[in-house]
């Protein structure tokens, strides 16, 4: 993706996908404020205060946590898979930003995409995995 000029701001596009979530973020200098779906980020990860944490952490990695807002448009799985999607989108972010923060980012791991999914139900079985119960007689 590339990098915008906004009315004199610039801005900085990462998409981010973590199980069936999908996070397109969008990093504008600003104070370190974080909005999710139009909500602010503490009202959207409400639950646990870990997610927030996850979502900063490539920013902290670099010192900027105070430098840039996160603009983030979520979409699909919960909110374990949304926090990780959107970590995943801002690091992309940065690194357009300037490709020099790209090797501590991935020494960390925030640039490398989870790949587990769920599997797939197979016929014949209850889960994907899950075997009717055996019986000899």
């Amino acid at each position: 993706m590339q990098a915008t000029e906004t009315s004199g701001r610039a801005m900085y596009f990462g998409t981010g996908r973590r199980k069936s979530a999908v996070a397109r973020v969008r990093l504008v200098p600003g104070t370190g404020k974080l909005v999710v779906n139009g909500k602010e980020g503490d009202l959207y990860f409400q639950f646990n205060a870990n997610y927030l944490g996850i979502i900063k952490a490539p920013l902290e990695t670099l010192g900027m946590e105070n430098d840039y807002d996160i603009l983030v448009k979520a979409e699909g799985g919960g909110l374990t898979g949304q926090s990780d999607a959107v970590r995943l989108g801002v690091a992309r972010a940065l690194c357009q930003l300037d490709p020099g923060n790209r090797p501590p980012l991935k020494t960390e791991g925030y640039l490398t995409r989870d790949p587990r999914a769920k599997e797939r139900k197979k016929y014949g079985l209850h889960k994907a995995r899950k075997a009717p119960q055996y019986s000899k007689r």
